[in-house]
Protein backbone atom coordinates (compact mmCIF):
# COMPACT_ATOMS: atom_id res chain seq x y z
CA UNK A 1 0.00 0.00 0.00
CA UNK A 2 0.75 3.41 -0.79
CA UNK A 3 0.10 6.87 0.56
CA UNK A 4 0.51 10.12 -1.22
CA UNK A 5 0.38 13.25 1.25
CA UNK A 6 -0.36 16.69 0.06
CA UNK A 7 0.87 19.38 2.54
CA UNK A 8 -0.27 23.02 1.30
CA UNK A 9 -0.53 26.36 3.05
CA UNK A 10 -3.85 28.10 1.78
CA UNK A 11 -4.44 31.54 -0.17
CA UNK A 12 -8.24 32.78 -1.17
CA UNK A 13 -10.17 29.66 -2.69
CA UNK A 14 -12.63 30.69 -4.99
CA UNK A 15 -15.36 28.84 -7.32
CA UNK A 16 -12.55 27.31 -9.84
CA UNK A 17 -10.57 25.97 -6.68
CA UNK A 18 -13.50 24.04 -5.80
CA UNK A 19 -14.13 22.94 -8.87
CA UNK A 20 -10.80 20.97 -9.58
CA UNK A 21 -10.67 19.74 -6.08
CA UNK A 22 -14.20 18.33 -6.38
CA UNK A 23 -13.40 16.96 -9.85
CA UNK A 24 -10.30 15.57 -8.54
CA UNK A 25 -11.69 13.78 -5.31
CA UNK A 26 -14.16 12.22 -7.31
CA UNK A 27 -11.97 11.00 -9.73
CA UNK A 28 -9.48 9.53 -7.19
CA UNK A 29 -12.42 7.61 -5.48
CA UNK A 30 -13.25 6.39 -9.01
CA UNK A 31 -9.58 4.59 -9.65
CA UNK A 32 -8.91 1.04 -9.03
CA UNK A 33 -6.39 1.10 -6.40
CA UNK A 34 -8.06 3.55 -4.64
CA UNK A 35 -8.29 3.03 -1.20
CA UNK A 36 -9.37 5.72 0.93
CA UNK A 37 -8.81 9.41 1.90
CA UNK A 38 -8.02 11.45 5.03
CA UNK A 39 -7.24 14.98 5.80
CA UNK A 40 -5.52 16.82 8.76
CA UNK A 41 -5.37 20.70 9.67
CA UNK A 42 -2.52 21.91 11.75
CA UNK A 43 -4.10 25.32 13.78
CA UNK A 44 -0.56 26.38 14.97
CA UNK A 45 0.95 26.10 11.46
CA UNK A 46 -2.40 26.91 9.29
CA UNK A 47 -1.37 23.66 6.94
CA UNK A 48 -3.44 21.34 5.82
CA UNK A 49 -2.87 17.81 4.92
CA UNK A 50 -4.72 15.12 2.41
CA UNK A 51 -3.74 11.95 2.96
CA UNK A 52 -4.74 9.04 -0.17
CA UNK A 53 -4.11 5.66 0.14
CA UNK A 54 -3.70 3.46 -3.13
CA UNK A 55 -2.90 -0.12 -3.61
CA UNK A 56 -0.07 0.55 -5.92
CA UNK A 57 1.70 3.11 -7.26
CA UNK A 58 0.41 2.16 -10.83
CA UNK A 59 -2.74 3.61 -9.47
CA UNK A 60 -1.39 6.80 -8.03
CA UNK A 61 -0.15 7.53 -11.54
CA UNK A 62 -3.66 7.36 -13.04
CA UNK A 63 -4.69 10.49 -10.65
CA UNK A 64 -1.38 12.22 -11.39
CA UNK A 65 -2.18 12.17 -15.21
CA UNK A 66 -5.80 13.41 -14.91
CA UNK A 67 -6.66 16.06 -16.66
CA UNK A 68 -8.14 18.00 -13.73
CA UNK A 69 -5.12 17.23 -11.64
CA UNK A 70 -2.72 18.54 -14.65
CA UNK A 71 -5.05 21.76 -14.88
CA UNK A 72 -5.15 22.32 -11.07
CA UNK A 73 -0.92 21.67 -10.68
CA UNK A 74 -0.27 24.13 -13.56
CA UNK A 75 -2.30 26.99 -11.83
CA UNK A 76 -1.42 26.08 -8.02
CA UNK A 77 -0.06 29.66 -7.18
CA UNK A 78 -3.50 30.87 -7.53
CA UNK A 79 -5.13 29.07 -4.69
CA UNK A 80 -1.89 28.26 -2.47
CA UNK A 81 0.96 29.87 -0.71
CA UNK A 82 3.18 26.66 -1.05
CA UNK A 83 3.02 23.09 -0.80
CA UNK A 84 4.78 19.74 -0.65
CA UNK A 85 4.22 16.51 -1.54
CA UNK A 86 5.16 13.22 0.17
CA UNK A 87 4.84 9.60 -1.47
CA UNK A 88 5.55 7.02 1.03
CA UNK A 89 5.06 2.89 0.85
CA UNK A 90 3.17 2.16 3.82
CA UNK A 91 5.44 -0.63 5.69
CA UNK A 92 3.16 -1.42 8.57
CA UNK A 93 0.10 0.05 10.71
CA UNK A 94 -0.50 -0.68 14.73
CA UNK A 95 -2.23 0.92 17.35
CA UNK A 96 -4.10 -0.08 20.50
CA UNK A 97 -7.30 -0.58 18.81
CA UNK A 98 -9.20 2.09 20.04
CA UNK A 99 -9.16 4.22 17.20
CA UNK A 100 -10.45 2.96 14.04
CA UNK A 101 -8.18 4.33 10.67
CA UNK A 102 -10.07 5.38 7.52
CA UNK A 103 -9.22 1.98 5.58
CA UNK A 104 -10.38 -0.06 8.43
CA UNK A 105 -6.97 -1.36 8.98
CA UNK A 106 -6.47 -4.38 11.15
CA UNK A 107 -4.16 -3.65 14.19
CA UNK A 108 -0.89 -4.86 13.65
CA UNK A 109 1.84 -5.62 16.51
Amino acid sequence: MYSSTFIFATKQFDDEFHRLDQTIADAARTIPGYLGEEAWENASTGLTSNVYYWESLEALQMLIQHPAHIEAKAAQSNWLAGYQVIISEVIRTYGDGALAHVLGLPVQD
